[in-house]
C-alpha cells in the first residue's frame, strides 16, 4: 500500500512541475513577443523609425521621417573600401 501513495505522490509531483513549467513558458513567449515588437529602431535626430536597406550589399537603416541614413560599426568601413578612388574613400580613406 505505501509503493501505491508513493507513487501516486510521485505523478501528483510531476503534474504540478510541468504546469509550472508551461505557465512560465507561456510567459516567456509573451515576453518576447513584446521584445520584438519594441525592436525597432529610433531615428536619434527625428524620432521616425529607422528601416534597414540594402545599398551595394551592405545593410545601413534609413529614416522614414528624415530620409537620414545612420550606419553600423564596420560599415563606413566597407563603404569606403568598395568605393576605392571614389567620393567616400577621398573623405574617410
Amino acid at each position: 500500500m505505501p509503493i501505491e501513495l508513493d507513487d501516486r505522490g510521485r505523478a501528483l509531483e510531476n503534474d504540478y512541475f510541468r504546469r509550472k513549467e508551461a505557465e512560465l513558458l507561456e510567459k516567456m513567449r509573451s515576453k518576447i513577443s513584446d521584445d520584438a515588437k519594441s525592436l525597432e529602431l529610433q531615428c536619434p535626430k527625428c524620432d521616425g523609425t529607422l528601416h534597414e536597406t540594402n545599398f551595394e550589399n551592405i545593410k545601413i537603416d534609413v529614416c522614414d521621417k528624415c530620409s537620414g541614413v545612420w550606419l553600423d560599426a564596420g560599415e563606413l568601413a566597407q563603404i569606403t573600401h568598395k568605393d576605392e578612388g571614389g567620393f567616400f574613400n577621398k573623405i574617410f580613406g
